[in-house]
């Protein structure tokens, strides 16, 4: 597969040139494996596993229904859904299924970028990701990352910075 044959990686690189960022687009790398967890992006890339930009869909009630919610965590440790909670003003965040994600992103579990979606997505930003020059996140696929910044996260997404992680029995990977 070239980088922009599949359709997700296609939107996410056009996504990234739409945003000013085509160096970004022009570093998608598609992985000869799947890496469906941190460890694994970490381990193929040869980075640490903390410069690993999880997006983790979540299912949030707002004040107007049911949503998704965008964690981009670092994959050093896991997010805290009271925290997502509290940061996003929903009432209640949890557990989002296949179909949920993919509805919501185009994309599936596994391969979700932070841009690249039908719609803008309500958006947190791990600010344990800012201590990395280099922050690998998905790009649309199982097999595809790419390149950027903390600042750039930020700015892509539209998201929120704040402290994702926390206590262990609230924590989802």
């Amino acid at each position: 597969m070239s980088t922009f044959e599949h359709p997700a990686i296609a939107k996410v690189a056009a996504a990234l040139a739409e945003a000013g960022l085509p160096s970004a687009a022009d570093g998608i790398r598609v992985l000869p494996a799947e890496v469906r967890t941190a460890a694994q992006a970490a381990e193929a890339l040869g980075v640490p596993v903390g410069a690993i930009a999880n997006s983790l869909v979540f299912r949030a009630t707002f004040d107007d229904g049911d949503g998704p919610l965008l964690a981009l965590t670092s994959g050093a440790h896991r997010a805290d859904v009271a925290t997502l909670a509290e940061l996003s003003g929903a009432s209640a965040v949890g557990k989002a299924d296949p179909a949920f994600v993919k509805q919501h992103t185009g994309q599936v579990i596994g391969g979700v970028a932070p841009v690249g979606h039908p719609a803008k997505l309500t958006t947190l930003v791990d600010t344990a990701l800012r201590q990395y020059d280099v922050v690998w996140a998905a790009a649309g696929h199982a097999k595809a990352v790419f390149p950027t910044t903390y600042a750039e996260l930020l700015a892509l997404t539209g998201g929120r910075a704040g402290a994702l992680a926390g206590a262990r029995e609230n924590a989802h990977p």
